[in-house]
């Protein structure tokens, strides 16, 4: 019997001690009160007697055979380790997505308040948690980010205030590996506007390279910074006569998707640290000649029969080429007409193709545009060769619909990471100055709406915003439609 059993009889001692020290030996002493008191008593002092005898220790239970058998595992028998229940983990991320409204005359509408607006993930409506007004490129209204929703079994650390209100983020993207180095000056010249006309006294920015340019300049708001990192740039782009006398990979030009490989990979890394910021505009200046996987095919298989042998009567043209034996083996498109694929060899009805060139390049432009748009980030693509006519004349290995087909499969890559940003592409054009004061406007006046998603299906990766004003009147918006789920991280491999 424990102690605490007896809290039943412990209650009365109180007030029956008070009474018998308030009345003393009183002549109206309740003799059924004094029985039960007396009872009482006697059943304690048993108990207490009871609990201090001496307990014999209990023999520990011999285990029977049956029982030795089953712990103890056979010899040379494999017994499976007990599973461990799964654990289930999920995250609550905040969703920001930047908004333009305009009326009927262009104009913005900076009206509008946090209950203007109706948001919906896949058609369910969200509450927006969030809501910052920027105009003329100053914060006007910005409610704090709230905590995420609690959920059970989960600690979290208390959020932190931040400490920097920029109205304006940009971030500069000199990819100098495809770039002209004859083009050095109007690149430089390119950024010097940008300097002067884009990034004001109060913006936050940063500018980071791709080549041997070798810029890194982490966010700040010094002027001095950026001057230096412009006296630093210069292309080192591959001229198409490199391109066309390195012999072919599997996938073609192996330095074009390195090349490609490393920018991509740059801008990867640069937008999932923007992923921290929310709740201000991240403009990302994409300053690049674009990508093409698989180009100036033509001067390619040219210089691919004189490299085996043969000879042409003009490089660009695979046509005028003749083997070893003095017969034509190229079609107009530069594929070679005498050697047939074996069947039977899976290697050789692979050599030398680059078929699914475009779809790679779609494929990777995808990822990449993805990723900015979980990072809340607007991407503009500049391309500073401007309005592009023909190659310069000491190209004499290019064939002029190669040439064309370069330059709009380049400038296509541009448009790609612009559209699917919600940004714009400056593309084919020498008009800098009209194009960086638009992008100053869109990045000066615009909405900032935020929500934790309600959807809890993680198969769910595509998500399809829409948003609606519910004041009066007609408006004008633009905003990203849809946002890509993170990719779960990759297992961890025991060794």
């Amino acid at each position: 019997m424990r102690w605490s059993s007896m809290k039943l009889y412990s209650r009365p001692f109180g007030p029956w001690s008070d009474g018998i020290r308030a009345g003393g030996a009183a002549a109206g002493y309740n003799q059924t009160m004094h029985r039960t008191f007396v009872v009482a008593v006697a059943f304690f002092a048993a108990a207490a007697t009871v609990l201090a005898e001496p307990q014999k220790p209990t023999e520990p239970q011999k285990p029977t055979p049956s029982t030795t058998s089953e712990q103890k595992p056979q010899e040379g028998v494999l017994t499976p380790r007990p599973q461990q229940p799964p654990v289930i983990r999920r995250s609550v991320d905040l969703v920001t997505t930047d908004l333009i409204v305009r009326d009927d005359q262009g104009q913005f509408v900076s009206s509008l308040t946090k209950r203007d607006f109706d948001v919906y993930e896949d058609g369910v409506k969200q509450d927006v948690v969030t809501f910052v007004l920027t105009h003329g490129g100053r914060v006007l209204s910005d409610s704090a980010t709230p905590p995420p929703p609690q959920q059970e079994g989960l600690l979290l650390p208390p959020p932190r205030p931040t400490n920097d209100a920029s109205g304006r983020i940009f971030l500069l993207f000199v990819d100098d590996l495809h770039m002209d180095f004859r083009n050095t000056g109007r690149i430089r010249d390119l950024f010097k506007k940008i300097s002067k006309e884009l990034i004001h006294q109060d913006d936050m920015f940063g500018i980071v390279s791709t080549g041997p340019s070798s810029i890194a300049v982490d966010m700040t708001y010094d002027h001095k910074r950026l001057d230096e990192a412009i006296n630093k740039i210069a292309g080192n782009g591959l001229k198409p006569d490199e391109i066309i006398d390195t012999p072919d990979g599997a996938q073609g030009p192996p330095e074009i998707r390195y090349r490609a490989h490393v920018a991509f990979s740059t801008a990867y890394d640069v937008l999932k640290n923007l992923e921290q910021v929310h709740n201000r505009r991240k403009a990302f200046i994409y300053v690049s000649d674009g990508y093409d996987y698989d180009p100036f095919k033509k001067g390619r298989a040219a210089a691919e029969i004189e490299r085996q042998g043969g000879s042409c009567t003009n490089p660009a043209d695979p046509t005028s080429c003749t083997g070893p034996g003095g017969t034509a083996n190229t079609s107009s498109d530069g594929s070679n007409t005498n050697a047939q694929p074996d069947p039977s060899n899976p290697f050789d009805q692979q050599r030398g193709q680059n078929e699914f060139a475009a779809a790679d390049l779609a494929a990777e432009l995808s990822e990449l545009t993805k990723e900015a748009n979980r990072a809340n980030v607007t991407m503009y693509t500049i391309d500073p060769r401007g309005l592009v006519g023909g190659p310069d004349l000491d190209q004499t290995k290019l064939d002029m619909t190669d040439w064309e087909d370069y330059v709009r499969e380049s400038q296509n890559s541009l448009r790609v990471i612009a559209e699917l940003t919600g940004g714009m592409a400056v593309v084919n054009q020498n008009d800098f100055d009209k194009a960086l004061k638009r992008i100053d406007a869109e990045t000066s006046d615009y909405y900032v709406l935020g929500y934790y998603s309600s959807n809890p299906d993680p198969l769910k990766k595509k998500r399809n915003i829409e948003i609606k004003v519910t004041k009066a009147g007609k408006y004008d918006l633009r905003y990203k439609t849809s946002y890509t789920l993170k990719p779960p991280p990759s297992p961890k491999v025991s060794k």
